[in-house]
C-alpha cells in the first residue's frame, strides 16, 4: 500500500493550431471545470 502519495494532475488548452495555449498544474480536481472557465473568461 501507498500512503501518503499525492496525484498530480494536469490539462492543457489547446489553441486552434494545435498548440498548447494554457497549462492548468493547480487545482483540485472538484474545482478544474471552475479554474478552466476562469481563464477562459479573463483571456477571452
Amino acid at each position: 500500500m501507498f500512503w501518503g502519495i499525492k496525484q498530480h494532475r494536469t490539462s492543457f488548452l489547446i489553441d486552434e493550431s494545435g498548440k498548447v495555449a494554457h497549462v492548468f498544474d493547480k487545482f483540485k480536481t472538484k474545482e478544474h471545470h471552475d479554474v478552466v472557465l476562469a481563464y477562459l473568461k479573463d483571456n477571452a
